[in-house]
Order: C-alpha cells, then structure tokens, then sequence
C-alpha cells in the first residue's frame, strides 16, 4: 500500500515486491473492492483515513523506485 501511495507504477511495485505485474493489479483491485474507493487516488485517500499508511512519523520510510537507499537493488532498504 505504502508503495502505491508513493505514487509508484503497478510495474515498480511489482520489481519492488519480486511478484507479477499482474499480481499488483489483482491486489490492487481487490482492495479498491474491499476500501470502497473508486480509483487509485480514493484508495490512497481511504487508506490513509483508516490508518494503513505507514508514515516516517512511525519509524519507517516509502522508498520510491529507484530512489536514494536502495542501494541499486530496487529493493527497500531496511526499516530503520
């Protein structure tokens, strides 16, 4: 969810998480269904409504697609 939110591409996910392109749609399908939200924007919106959303407040960073810290992997680096 995090990685949505940063506003990567169902492709970027997908390197990210090492799943199909496919995959990160289905999921992203399925939990448009089950929030209710009518798009990729409402989902995050509603997302962050309910709470889902881990934020650097909490200890933890969004690592966005080839971004600094990831050391070249397209990994995340670890949660600090």
């Amino acid at each position: 969810m995090n990685l949505l939110y940063a506003g990567l591409s169902d492709a970027s996910i997908a390197r990210q998480l090492d799943v199909g392109h496919r995959t990160v749609q289905r999921r992203i399908r399925r939990l448009m269904e089950r929030l209710q939200a009518n798009g990729r924007v409402a989902l995050g919106a509603r997302a962050q409504e309910l709470g889902l959303l881990h934020s650097r407040r909490q200890g933890r960073s969004v690592v966005t697609d080839g971004g600094v810290g990831d050391h070249g992997t397209g990994r995340p680096v670890s949660q600090r």
